[in-house]
Formats: C-alpha cells, sequence, structure tokens
C-alpha cells in the first residue's frame, strides 16, 4: 500500500522534473542575450541679438555696460521666443533706449533622442546705440542661422545674410564669408564678420553677423561706445550615438550559444531540429528522477 502510494507522486515528479528543463531552457537564453540601449538628448541654442558694449559718458567719466541677450533660447526642453524690442534705461540722459526694433525676431531651440537643433530669424531690423539717436549702428532686411546635429550624421552650421544692408547710414556690400569694414569720418568705425560658422563631430556653430563697434560721434566724448554686436546665432551638439548594455551577468552574449539550439549543419547531419536540446535535456531529467523513485520504493517495500 505504502509502495503503491509512493510510486504515483514518483512519477509526477519525473513527469514535472522534464517539462521544466524544457520550458526553463528557450526563457534561460532569451534572458541571458537581453539588452537595453541606454541614450542622451542633445542640445541647442539660439538667440537673435546679443551685446557687449561698454558705454562711456561725458569724457569717460561715467562708464555703464550694455549688455543685452534678446530671444535667448536653450533646449533639451524646446523653447522659443519672438519679441521685436529690446529696451535699456539709464543710458540715453535717463531715458529709456531702444536697442532694436524688427518686424521679425524669433528665437527656437530643440533637441531629442536623435536630433538637435538651434534657429534664429531676424527681419527689418534696426539696431542703434547710445549716443545716435538718429542714426542706426546697422540696418538689414533678413538675417538667419540654423545649426543642426543629428545622431550619426554630420552637423550641419548654415547662416544667411539677405537684402540690403546700412552701416552707420551708409550702404554697404557684404560677401558671405570675411569681414567687411565701414568707416563713417566723424561718427566712427564698424567692422562686419559676416556668416560665421564652425562644426566638429558632434557641434555646430552659425551666427549670421558679428559687429566690431568703435563709436564716438564728431569725437565730443558725449558717448563712446565700444564692443561687439552679435545678431542670429545658434548652436548645437548631437545626442550621444545609443549604447548597449547587458542585462547578463555573467560572460558576453556571444557565450550564449553553446547552451542552445546546435546550429544548422548539426542538425542537418542528425536530423534533429530546435527543440532537440530541451527533450534531450528533459530525458536526462526523467531518468534521473525514475530512478530515484524506484530506489526509494525499493527501500520503503525493505
Amino acid at each position: 500500500m505504502n509502495g503503491n502510494n509512493f510510486r504515483l507522486p514518483a512519477r509526477r515528479l519525473a513527469a514535472t522534473a522534464a517539462a521544466t528543463v524544457i520550458a526553463a531552457g528557450p526563457a534561460a537564453l532569451a534572458g541571458a542575450g537581453a539588452a537595453h540601449a541606454t541614450e542622451d538628448e542633445g542640445r541647442a541654442s539660439a538667440v537673435v541679438l546679443r551685446t557687449g558694449l561698454d558705454v562711456s559718458l561725458v569724457n569717460k567719466a561715467v562708464n555703464v555696460p550694455l549688455t543685452v541677450a534678446l530671444n535667448e533660447v536653450q533646449a533639451p526642453a524646446d523653447a522659443d521666443r519672438s519679441t521685436l524690442s529690446a529696451r535699456l534705461d539709464g543710458v540715453d540722459g535717463g531715458q529709456s533706449f531702444t536697442v532694436l526694433r524688427a518686424d521679425v525676431a524669433t528665437a527656437k531651440a530643440t533637441a531629442s533622442a536623435t536630433k538637435a537643433e538651434g534657429r534664429t530669424e531676424l527681419a527689418n531690423a534696426k539696431i542703434h546705440v547710445p549716443g545716435l539717436p538718429l542714426l542706426s549702428l546697422i540696418e538689414l532686411e533678413s538675417v538667419t542661422s540654423r545649426a543642426t546635429c543629428e545622431r550619426d550624421e554630420n552637423p550641419v552650421a548654415e547662416s544667411n545674410l539677405g537684402g540690403g544692408v546700412t552701416v552707420l547710414g551708409k550702404k554697404v556690400t557684404v560677401s558671405a564669408g570675411g569681414t567687411t569694414e565701414v568707416k563713417v569720418p566723424g561718427v566712427g568705425e564698424v567692422v562686419l564678420d559676416i556668416s560665421r560658422k564652425e562644426t566638429t563631430s558632434r557641434t555646430a556653430a552659425a551666427t549670421a553677423l558679428e559687429l566690431k563697434v568703435s563709436v564716438n560721434p564728431l569725437e565730443l566724448n558725449v558717448a563712446e561706445v565700444e564692443g561687439t554686436v552679435t545678431l542670429a546665432s545658434a548652436t548645437c551638439e548631437s545626442p550621444a550615438a545609443a549604447s548597449s548594455t547587458s542585462d547578463a551577468g555573467s560572460g558576453p552574449a556571444s557565450e550564449v550559444k553553446p547552451q542552445g539550439a546546435a546550429s544548422e549543419s548539426d542538425l542537418a547531419e542528425t536530423g534533429g531540429n530546435s527543440m532537440t536540446p530541451y527533450i534531450a535535456g528533459g530525458a536526462v531529467a526523467l531518468l534521473a528522477a525514475g530512478g530515484g523513485a524506484v530506489a526509494l520504493a525499493r527501500r520503503a517495500k525493505g
């Protein structure tokens, strides 16, 4: 009685062991080779206008820094701004002074796991500096810049200066790339650096126009202005390439192969298929469990 009661569970134990080996084989291999990708977003920035000017009033008795950044944006998070004028208080005889007027002045920066881009646009713009209330430092019709960085692609930097350009009331002809110097007697001089572009393996930077300014109207030292003005600047940095990290705790994925199915050539020679190793493993487990059951049954009878 005791022997019959024991044999049935023993057989069930053997069958369960075999089924467990067959089911666990493919799952174990799948788990050993699992991997996930890690990614890093790119970066981008854009600014319509940035000034770094020193304004000296009354024979340099008073020095006022003129530092303005208009529509400056940065990403990872998408950002865009559109402000059409920038003002500075307390420079022009204590009155509000307008540095920039424009019909269009926009900056946008976007970044994701695959692409980062900065863009700027400026249209029908007039820029003024203290001491020249009626004369524009520069007037221009259209300026754009774009920096694009895509993962696994070469970064691209572009800038365009379209239409006419007037500097200190004087119309000038500019060429893409290089510098142009404009001198106006009794007013001052401006050096224009056109379409500055730089790229590396992962970054790009484009500046449509940078002005080096030295203005002293009629050399009266009422308002002497020195410094730089940057128009339509954009930068970007490519997202980092995706990298794989294995979840397995031991050995590279290539070492997993011998634990799984045999190669196609081996299967062709033996007539087996992809389940052959698992069935064989189940048979071994079945024999082991059956042998153990028989041994226990004999001891119970003894």
